[in-house]
């Protein structure tokens, strides 16, 4: 059987500010820098979802990309699209918002819907800036 590898790209916008509680002003500064503003500051981010599977014999698809685009547009797009990551995202609640613990939090969104599909998620690729991403490949 051959294994297939589909990627799909999305981008959504968002505000953060990276901040630890438990650190005076001048630490967060110190450590943070720009990313500490106290007024936030925001990305265009850029998610690439790679999933792996075996091509279908009916349709030549391991995934149907449509389905694989209303899955992420739901579990991750809509969530965080022109939000505060910090104050509005329920699955990042509680956690630094570092593109780090965003991919992470994004695979744990995507993992099962994806994996009813028959297809299993392989790779997240998140950019934060065009010059930086983080890549996530599931409890690895």
């Amino acid at each position: 059987m051959s294994v297939v590898y589909v990627t799909r790209r999305e981008r959504f916008n968002a505000a953060h500010k990276l901040w630890n509680d438990s650190w005076s002003k001048e630490k967060n500064l110190e450590v943070f820098g720009k990313c500490a503003n106290p007024n936030w500051h925001g990305h265009n981010y850029e998610l690439h979802v790679t999933v792996k599977g075996t091509p279908s014999a009916d349709t030549g698809y391991c995934m149907d990309l449509k389905d694989l685009k209303d899955i992420v547009n739901d579990k991750v797009i809509e969530p965080l699209d022109h939000k505060n990551i910090n104050l509005d995202v329920p699955f990042m609640a509680g956690k630094m918002s570092s593109t780090e613990n965003i991919i992470i939090a994004i695979w744990e969104q995507l993992e099962g819907p994806i994996s009813e599909t028959g297809c299993t998620l392989h790779k997240l690729r998140l950019y934060e800036t065009e010059n930086n991403y983080a890549d996530y490949y599931g409890g690895e």
